[in-house]
């Protein structure tokens, strides 16, 4: 009986997983015929240019969270690139709470404390996916950032304007960086000044390193310069630092793959006993310290990751 379980997990998990790399191929292939960004799918269905910029900017954010006091987490999703609002925000905490509610009932039993723990986390697990979703959206940014340059400088040498070549990441690189740039021509073109442009840029991507192209076009507009090779050298320089962070990757990487293994740990173990031995953890779940040591568990496993996963990644 056993075995039949495991095996009836074991093609579980094959069909999903077959049905999930058909789902990514299938979108990899839908993807390819589409507009190179998101910009420029807009600018296909006829709307003007002030259309699509505000188009763009509805799709930052939540028009909910503009008051002063959720100024950071307004910012935090609009830096995750996902296009939210009011209705999907909720459905979605409220998936997360249904399914944290059976993770805990299944754990300590279905009542009252299980809904309140599934509560309680949903929020600090959005929060978590937000966070792993911003990273990589800026991860993304920050590769394309030394190419969206170079194609700045290509321009800025053909004779374009300072404009006219950041017009150019807009037309030919996709998104992150194709949308972005795009909404900041679109801003300096309506009349924005190009300082605040590429400030509100780093506001909405949250990539430390548009400082330097803010700072370098501030200084070459008050005392100017050779902007074309101000930008080169600072290409340079980017590809130089994730050079850097790709050899300091590659060395802590059997620390990270520790990491995951220890954080993976108690809860495969967990689920093999369940599985192979239903009934093991009904015999102490009615002793009245089984809860709280289980909840002191989770915390304590939650401790736990969270230093090794400040001791596995490194700040470059």
């Amino acid at each position: 009986m056993d075995q039949l379980i495991v095996i009836t997990a074991a093609v579980f998990c094959a069909v999903v997983l077959a049905v999930q790399a058909g789902a990514w191929l299938f979108a990899e292939r839908k993807g390819a015929v589409q507009a190179i960004n998101r910009r420029l799918t807009l600018a296909q269905q006829n709307e003007s240019a002030k259309e699509v910029f505000e188009a763009l900017r509805r799709e930052r954010g939540l028009a909910a969270l503009e008051s002063p006091r959720w100024t950071k987490l307004n910012e935090l999703l609009t830096q995750t690139g996902l296009r939210l609002n009011g209705t999907k925000l909720l459905l979605f905490a409220f998936a997360v709470s249904l399914g944290l509610f059976f993770l805990f009932g299944a754990i300590i039993g279905f009542g009252f404390l299980a809904f309140l723990l599934g509560v309680i986390c949903s929020p600090f697990f959005l929060l978590l996916i937000a966070m792993w979703i911003r990273r990589k959206r800026i991860g993304r940014f920050g590769e394309q950032l030394p190419d969206a340059l170079d194609v700045i400088v290509r321009g800025l040498k053909a004779g374009y304007p300072f404009i006219v070549a950041l017009n150019l990441v807009s037309k030919e690189m996709p998104d992150p960086i194709g949308s972005e740039f795009g909404l900041t021509c679109d801003e300096i073109s309506f009349g924005s000044d190009t300082a605040i442009a590429l400030k509100n840029l780093h506001t909405r991507v949250g990539e430390d390193e548009l400082n330097y192209l803010t700072m370098a076009v501030k200084v070459q507009t008050e005392t100017g310069g050779n902007l074309a090779e101000v930008l080169g050298r600072l290409s340079k320089l980017m590809r130089d630092r994730a050079m850097l962070r790709l050899k300091v990757r590659s060395l802590s990487a059997e620390g990270r793959l520790s990491g995951v293994f220890l954080s993976l740990a108690p809860v495969v173990l967990f689920g093999v006993i369940s599985l192979l031995k239903h009934d093991y953890y009904t015999g102490v779940s009615d002793d009245p310290l089984f809860t709280p040591l289980v909840v002191l568990g989770i915390i304590l496993l939650l401790m736990g990751n969270l230093t090794i996963y400040k001791m596995v990644n490194f700040k470059v």
